[in-house]
């Protein structure tokens, strides 16, 4: 069983290198920024130090109001801002049976009602980075992994270099959550074929209603979790926009990479939220044709019954008429009457036959 995440872990981060420090610094250092992450009962228990210690890095503390909204595990995306720092709290994805992770672990006929969601708290200050995670902290662990490999040389993936500042690594976990909503609309799209498939194969009965339900339900959160997050993003990139303009160009050119990694990582958000109103579209369209098809079928069956129906009428007339007891009805007597009736209801029945067929009544064509 794998060692559960250290609850408390605090990093230096400079231009070219990270550093794991043991314990809040005192003081911040010259250079680069410090990033705090921890989880939820771990902020609980630790807050007055952070505080104290966030007063003398920053000289300002986080806000009542914005620790309750980071120790809240039900609060949507949403974003906040003070004189001192940005609050942005973006719900990553869960899927059910997976820990929290870098990937959705969604595969069968399940995958669309395994959705779930948890947030993630960010405090970006000018030189210091708060993160609250879920108990397991996966998305701070895998990114203290990742940035150790860029500071050693050693990851290729991604960027080439640390983060310069807070806002450009909240900025980069943000990315990667969004990135594991891209990679769920795979899922969903086999997932809802699947579904589409058993709705239009006409020699399927469906009968998994309750999954359907399920599945579209799943979507509509999955649209409403988008929207929040675009809104919170949105209103970063606003808040961005109004930020000072930098005399040195270094410092502008930094500002306007935030501004372009912002809007790529809401563009990524836009193309989940698109994809996602076609799958519910996809999904509507399929059950409504799903029961015209149905609608079809049924409507050709009962064309059929009422062609059968209407040659087996003249038939019954003939045999009803020789079937009266009168002594002097026509053929009754006779040897080959018998014959000749039958004779006469094939040519009838035959005739009916072949006009319906012309007809194109008897026909996999509607008649014209």
């Amino acid at each position: 069983m794998a060692d559960a995440p250290p609850a408390l872990r605090v990093f230096h981060l400079q231009s070219d290198q990270l550093v794991e420090l043991t314990q809040p610094p005192d003081e911040l250092p010259a250079r680069g920024f410090v990033w705090v992450g921890l989880s939820r009962p771990t902020l609980e228990s630790v807050l007055p130090e952070l505080q104290a210690a966030l007063q003398r890095w920053t000289g300002s503390m986080l806000v009542d109001l914005h620790i309750s909204d980071l120790l809240n595990q039900q609060l949507p995306s949403h974003f906040d801002y003070t004189s001192w720092y940005d609050l942005l709290v973006f719900r990553r994805l869960l899927a059910a049976g997976h820990v929290d992770g870098a990937e959705p672990a969604v595969t069968g006929r399940r995958a669309l009602d395994g959705i779930d969601t948890n947030p993630v708290g960010f405090a970006v200050f000018d030189r210091v980075l708060i993160t609250v995670h879920s108990v397991e902290c996966v998305v701070r662990e895998y990114f203290a992994q990742r940035l150790a490999q860029l500071g050693q040389g050693t990851d290729t993936r991604g960027a080439s270099r640390l983060p310069t500042s807070p806002a450009d690594l909240m900025l980069r976990m943000v990315n990667h959550m969004v990135d594991s909503y891209l990679e769920l609309r795979r899922l969903l799209t086999r997932q809802l074929g699947l579904l589409q498939e058993q709705l239009l194969n006409p020699h399927s009965h469906f009968s998994d209603w309750r999954l359907l339900l399920e599945s579209r339900n799943a979507l509509h959160t999955l649209e409403d979790t988008c929207e929040d997050q675009r809104s919170a993003m949105q209103e970063w990139l606003d808040a961005l926009e109004e930020w000072p303009q930098p005399s040195d160009h270094a410092t502008a050119r930094e500002q306007e990479l935030l501004r372009v990694r912002s809007r790529d990582v809401l563009e990524h958000i836009e193309r989940v939220l698109s994809h996602v109103r076609r799958l519910e579209q996809s999904a509507e369209g399929a059950v409504q044709l799903h029961f015209s098809a149905l609608s079809n079928r049924t409507n050709a069956i009962m064309r059929t019954l009422t062609v059968l129906t209407a040659i087996f009428l003249p038939l019954n007339l003939i045999t009803g008429i020789f079937g009266m007891n009168f002594d002097a009805l026509p053929l009754i007597h006779s040897a080959t009457g018998v014959w000749i009736a039958f004779a006469i209801m094939g040519v009838v029945g035959l005739g009916l036959g072949l006009f319906f067929w012309r007809k194109r009544y008897l026909g996999t064509h509607h008649p014209p």
